[in-house]
Protein backbone atom coordinates (compact mmCIF):
# COMPACT_ATOMS: atom_id res chain seq x y z
CA UNK A 1 0.00 0.00 0.00
CA UNK A 2 1.52 3.01 -1.37
CA UNK A 3 1.73 5.73 1.50
CA UNK A 4 0.91 9.76 1.05
CA UNK A 5 4.52 10.52 0.19
CA UNK A 6 4.57 7.70 -2.59
CA UNK A 7 1.61 9.00 -3.84
CA UNK A 8 2.59 12.45 -4.49
CA UNK A 9 5.84 11.08 -5.83
CA UNK A 10 3.68 9.78 -8.81
CA UNK A 11 1.58 12.71 -9.73
CA UNK A 12 4.20 14.52 -11.58
CA UNK A 13 3.88 11.13 -14.07
CA UNK A 14 0.79 10.79 -14.28
CA UNK A 15 0.15 14.85 -15.10
CA UNK A 16 2.40 14.78 -17.91
CA UNK A 17 0.97 11.60 -19.71
CA UNK A 18 -2.70 13.38 -19.30
CA UNK A 19 -0.80 17.19 -20.16
CA UNK A 20 0.91 15.50 -22.91
CA UNK A 21 -2.55 14.43 -24.84
CA UNK A 22 -3.93 18.43 -24.60
CA UNK A 23 -2.51 19.16 -28.46
CA UNK A 24 -4.40 15.39 -29.65
CA UNK A 25 -7.11 16.66 -27.94
CA UNK A 26 -6.48 20.32 -30.30
CA UNK A 27 -5.95 18.18 -33.44
CA UNK A 28 -8.98 16.06 -32.85
CA UNK A 29 -11.60 18.89 -31.67
CA UNK A 30 -10.54 22.28 -33.98
CA UNK A 31 -11.50 21.01 -37.21
CA UNK A 32 -15.15 20.64 -36.49
CA UNK A 33 -15.55 23.58 -34.18
CA UNK A 34 -13.38 26.95 -34.17
CA UNK A 35 -10.85 26.97 -30.84
CA UNK A 36 -12.23 30.08 -28.72
CA UNK A 37 -15.53 27.86 -29.11
CA UNK A 38 -13.91 25.10 -28.34
CA UNK A 39 -12.46 26.26 -25.42
CA UNK A 40 -15.97 28.19 -23.91
CA UNK A 41 -17.67 25.10 -23.92
CA UNK A 42 -15.24 23.00 -22.23
CA UNK A 43 -14.73 25.43 -19.49
CA UNK A 44 -18.75 25.41 -19.02
CA UNK A 45 -18.63 22.06 -18.92
CA UNK A 46 -15.90 21.34 -16.64
CA UNK A 47 -17.89 24.22 -14.60
CA UNK A 48 -20.60 22.03 -14.35
CA UNK A 49 -18.23 19.04 -13.16
CA UNK A 50 -16.71 20.94 -10.34
CA UNK A 51 -19.78 22.47 -9.26
CA UNK A 52 -21.39 18.70 -9.02
CA UNK A 53 -18.07 17.57 -6.92
CA UNK A 54 -18.25 20.66 -4.65
CA UNK A 55 -21.66 20.16 -4.21
CA UNK A 56 -20.76 16.49 -3.06
CA UNK A 57 -17.34 17.47 -1.32
CA UNK A 58 -18.65 20.30 0.71
CA UNK A 59 -15.28 22.01 1.45
CA UNK A 60 -14.57 25.72 3.01
CA UNK A 61 -15.19 27.89 0.15
CA UNK A 62 -12.52 30.47 0.08
CA UNK A 63 -12.48 34.81 1.04
CA UNK A 64 -12.98 37.01 -2.10
CA UNK A 65 -9.40 38.13 -2.21
CA UNK A 66 -8.43 34.25 -2.50
CA UNK A 67 -11.05 33.81 -4.97
CA UNK A 68 -9.80 36.84 -6.91
CA UNK A 69 -6.52 35.59 -7.10
CA UNK A 70 -7.98 32.36 -8.36
CA UNK A 71 -9.24 33.93 -10.94
CA UNK A 72 -6.18 35.61 -12.26
CA UNK A 73 -4.19 32.36 -12.00
CA UNK A 74 -7.26 30.90 -14.59
CA UNK A 75 -6.90 34.12 -16.58
CA UNK A 76 -3.17 32.91 -17.24
CA UNK A 77 -3.18 29.51 -16.62
CA UNK A 78 -6.35 28.56 -18.65
CA UNK A 79 -7.49 31.51 -20.61
CA UNK A 80 -4.19 32.58 -22.03
CA UNK A 81 -2.25 29.43 -22.14
CA UNK A 82 -4.71 27.36 -23.80
CA UNK A 83 -6.28 30.23 -25.76
CA UNK A 84 -2.84 31.09 -27.34
CA UNK A 85 -1.91 27.20 -28.22
CA UNK A 86 -4.92 26.84 -29.42
CA UNK A 87 -5.16 30.00 -31.32
CA UNK A 88 -1.65 29.57 -32.83
CA UNK A 89 -2.52 26.16 -34.20
CA UNK A 90 -5.79 27.31 -35.83
CA UNK A 91 -3.68 30.37 -37.47
CA UNK A 92 -1.03 27.79 -39.08
CA UNK A 93 1.95 27.33 -36.72
CA UNK A 94 2.48 23.54 -36.59
CA UNK A 95 1.72 21.71 -32.95
CA UNK A 96 5.77 21.00 -33.17
CA UNK A 97 6.79 24.34 -33.77
CA UNK A 98 3.98 25.61 -30.52
CA UNK A 99 5.81 22.83 -28.63
CA UNK A 100 9.07 24.14 -29.10
CA UNK A 101 7.75 27.72 -28.11
CA UNK A 102 6.03 26.08 -25.24
CA UNK A 103 9.33 24.10 -24.50
CA UNK A 104 10.87 27.00 -23.35
CA UNK A 105 8.60 27.26 -19.89
CA UNK A 106 10.52 25.49 -17.46
CA UNK A 107 13.73 28.04 -18.40
CA UNK A 108 11.28 30.64 -18.05
CA UNK A 109 9.66 29.61 -15.15
CA UNK A 110 12.86 28.94 -13.41
CA UNK A 111 14.62 32.24 -14.15
CA UNK A 112 11.23 34.19 -12.95
CA UNK A 113 10.99 31.77 -9.64
CA UNK A 114 14.76 33.08 -8.95
CA UNK A 115 13.86 36.81 -9.13
CA UNK A 116 10.29 36.50 -7.84
CA UNK A 117 10.15 33.49 -4.81
CA UNK A 118 14.15 33.93 -4.33
CA UNK A 119 14.39 29.90 -5.28
CA UNK A 120 17.51 28.81 -5.34
CA UNK A 121 18.63 26.33 -7.74
CA UNK A 122 21.65 23.78 -7.77
CA UNK A 123 24.13 23.15 -10.57
CA UNK A 124 22.18 19.78 -11.13
CA UNK A 125 18.76 21.52 -11.50
CA UNK A 126 20.12 24.44 -14.07
CA UNK A 127 21.98 21.46 -15.98
CA UNK A 128 18.53 19.66 -16.05
CA UNK A 129 16.52 22.72 -17.17
CA UNK A 130 19.21 22.80 -20.07
CA UNK A 131 19.36 19.51 -20.96
CA UNK A 132 15.65 19.22 -21.44
CA UNK A 133 15.22 22.29 -23.51
CA UNK A 134 17.93 20.56 -25.85
CA UNK A 135 15.96 17.05 -25.68
CA UNK A 136 12.65 19.16 -26.82
CA UNK A 137 14.62 21.14 -29.40
CA UNK A 138 15.84 17.68 -31.01
CA UNK A 139 12.01 16.12 -30.93
CA UNK A 140 10.13 18.85 -32.33
CA UNK A 141 13.09 20.38 -34.94
CA UNK A 142 11.63 17.84 -37.67
CA UNK A 143 8.39 20.17 -37.05
CA UNK A 144 10.51 22.86 -39.36
CA UNK A 145 9.73 20.81 -42.33
CA UNK A 146 5.85 21.19 -42.04
CA UNK A 147 5.76 24.77 -43.42
CA UNK A 148 5.94 26.67 -40.11
CA UNK A 149 6.66 29.76 -42.43
CA UNK A 150 2.92 29.74 -43.54
CA UNK A 151 1.92 31.18 -40.27
CA UNK A 152 1.72 35.08 -39.95
CA UNK A 153 2.71 37.00 -36.62
CA UNK A 154 -0.44 36.86 -35.22
CA UNK A 155 0.07 32.87 -34.72
CA UNK A 156 3.70 33.56 -33.00
CA UNK A 157 2.46 36.14 -31.12
CA UNK A 158 -0.30 34.28 -29.89
CA UNK A 159 2.40 31.47 -28.92
CA UNK A 160 4.57 33.68 -27.06
CA UNK A 161 1.32 35.30 -25.01
CA UNK A 162 0.61 31.50 -23.96
CA UNK A 163 4.29 30.70 -22.99
CA UNK A 164 5.06 33.78 -21.07
CA UNK A 165 0.84 33.15 -19.26
CA UNK A 166 1.76 29.58 -18.15
CA UNK A 167 5.07 30.66 -16.30
CA UNK A 168 3.40 33.62 -14.56
CA UNK A 169 0.87 31.65 -13.74
CA UNK A 170 2.61 28.83 -12.43
CA UNK A 171 4.63 31.35 -10.14
CA UNK A 172 1.39 34.07 -8.94
CA UNK A 173 -0.20 30.07 -7.81
CA UNK A 174 2.38 29.43 -5.21
CA UNK A 175 2.81 32.64 -4.52
CA UNK A 176 -0.74 33.38 -4.02
CA UNK A 177 -2.79 29.81 -3.89
CA UNK A 178 -1.83 28.40 -1.05
CA UNK A 179 -4.52 27.28 1.70
CA UNK A 180 -7.02 27.05 -1.21
CA UNK A 181 -8.99 24.02 -1.74
CA UNK A 182 -8.27 22.98 -4.88
CA UNK A 183 -11.53 22.22 -6.24
CA UNK A 184 -12.54 24.95 -5.08
CA UNK A 185 -9.84 26.95 -6.60
CA UNK A 186 -10.20 25.26 -10.05
CA UNK A 187 -13.90 26.29 -9.71
CA UNK A 188 -12.83 29.62 -9.84
CA UNK A 189 -10.37 29.52 -12.46
CA UNK A 190 -12.38 28.27 -15.25
CA UNK A 191 -15.07 30.73 -14.17
CA UNK A 192 -12.25 33.47 -15.40
CA UNK A 193 -11.65 31.33 -18.29
CA UNK A 194 -15.18 30.67 -19.24
CA UNK A 195 -15.64 34.62 -19.30
CA UNK A 196 -12.43 35.24 -21.19
CA UNK A 197 -13.33 32.54 -23.87
CA UNK A 198 -16.94 33.81 -24.30
CA UNK A 199 -15.36 37.32 -25.14
CA UNK A 200 -12.83 35.40 -27.92
CA UNK A 201 -15.07 33.40 -29.35
CA UNK A 202 -17.94 36.64 -30.03
CA UNK A 203 -15.35 38.91 -31.40
CA UNK A 204 -13.16 35.98 -33.45
CA UNK A 205 -15.21 33.16 -34.13
CA UNK A 206 -18.00 32.61 -36.30
CA UNK A 207 -20.49 30.28 -34.60
CA UNK A 208 -21.00 26.98 -36.78
CA UNK A 209 -20.28 24.04 -35.21
CA UNK A 210 -20.32 19.68 -37.15
CA UNK A 211 -21.11 17.96 -34.02
CA UNK A 212 -20.09 14.54 -34.61
CA UNK A 213 -18.19 12.00 -32.54
CA UNK A 214 -15.06 12.76 -32.72
CA UNK A 215 -16.11 16.37 -31.73
CA UNK A 216 -18.09 15.08 -28.95
CA UNK A 217 -15.19 12.63 -27.69
CA UNK A 218 -12.62 15.28 -27.65
CA UNK A 219 -14.68 17.92 -25.44
CA UNK A 220 -15.36 14.92 -23.00
CA UNK A 221 -11.67 13.95 -22.97
CA UNK A 222 -10.63 17.59 -22.56
CA UNK A 223 -13.25 17.90 -19.55
CA UNK A 224 -12.34 15.29 -17.76
CA UNK A 225 -9.14 14.10 -18.30
CA UNK A 226 -7.32 17.52 -19.05
CA UNK A 227 -9.43 20.30 -17.24
CA UNK A 228 -10.50 18.30 -14.20
CA UNK A 229 -7.57 15.52 -13.70
CA UNK A 230 -4.64 17.16 -15.14
CA UNK A 231 -5.54 20.59 -13.57
CA UNK A 232 -5.96 19.24 -10.17
CA UNK A 233 -2.86 17.27 -10.59
CA UNK A 234 -0.53 20.25 -11.91
CA UNK A 235 -2.13 22.21 -8.57
CA UNK A 236 -1.06 19.73 -6.27
CA UNK A 237 2.73 19.63 -8.05
CA UNK A 238 2.79 23.51 -7.37
CA UNK A 239 1.50 23.17 -4.05
CA UNK A 240 4.02 20.58 -2.78
CA UNK A 241 6.74 21.52 -4.83
CA UNK A 242 9.66 24.67 -6.16
CA UNK A 243 7.75 25.94 -8.77
CA UNK A 244 11.27 25.25 -10.97
CA UNK A 245 11.32 21.48 -9.99
CA UNK A 246 7.44 21.76 -11.51
CA UNK A 247 8.04 23.43 -14.77
CA UNK A 248 10.92 20.96 -15.36
CA UNK A 249 8.04 18.36 -15.80
CA UNK A 250 6.82 20.28 -18.81
CA UNK A 251 9.63 19.01 -21.18
CA UNK A 252 8.46 15.52 -21.17
CA UNK A 253 5.02 17.26 -22.35
CA UNK A 254 6.68 17.92 -26.35
CA UNK A 255 8.32 14.33 -26.57
CA UNK A 256 5.10 12.51 -25.27
CA UNK A 257 2.95 14.51 -27.76
CA UNK A 258 5.07 13.75 -30.54
CA UNK A 259 4.83 9.80 -29.54
CA UNK A 260 1.34 10.04 -29.48
CA UNK A 261 1.18 11.40 -32.81
CA UNK A 262 3.23 9.09 -34.43
CA UNK A 263 0.64 6.88 -33.37
CA UNK A 264 -2.55 8.39 -33.83
CA UNK A 265 -1.98 9.91 -36.66
CA UNK A 266 1.21 8.24 -38.49
CA UNK A 267 3.42 11.79 -38.29
CA UNK A 268 7.05 10.69 -38.74
CA UNK A 269 9.39 10.35 -35.65
CA UNK A 270 12.93 9.83 -36.23
CA UNK A 271 15.53 8.30 -34.59
CA UNK A 272 17.18 11.90 -33.77
CA UNK A 273 13.85 12.63 -31.81
CA UNK A 274 13.84 9.01 -30.00
CA UNK A 275 17.07 10.49 -28.45
CA UNK A 276 15.70 13.82 -28.07
CA UNK A 277 13.12 12.12 -25.95
CA UNK A 278 15.96 10.38 -23.62
CA UNK A 279 17.62 13.62 -23.18
CA UNK A 280 14.35 15.43 -22.37
CA UNK A 281 13.88 12.50 -19.37
CA UNK A 282 17.58 12.69 -18.33
CA UNK A 283 17.15 16.89 -18.08
CA UNK A 284 13.72 16.34 -15.86
CA UNK A 285 15.72 13.37 -13.38
CA UNK A 286 18.32 16.06 -12.61
CA UNK A 287 15.84 19.09 -12.83
CA UNK A 288 13.90 17.18 -10.16
CA UNK A 289 17.00 16.43 -7.55
CA UNK A 290 16.92 17.99 -4.54
CA UNK A 291 20.75 17.12 -3.85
Amino acid sequence: MLNKQQWITLVPWAFVGIWSTGFIGAKYAVPYMEPFSVLLVRSLLTIVVFAGLLAWRKPQWCSLPQAGHQMVVGFLVHACYLGGVFAAIDWSLPAGITSLVMGLQPILTALLAVIWLQERLLKTQWLGLVLGLIGVVMVVSQGYSQGSYLAGGDAWIAAVIALVAISLGTLYQKRFGVGVDLMVGAFYQYVAMAIVMAILAYAFDSGVVEWNWTLIGALAWMVLGLSVTAILLLLIMIREGEASKVASYFYLVPPLTAIEAWLLFDESLSMFAMVGVVVAAVGVFCAARKA
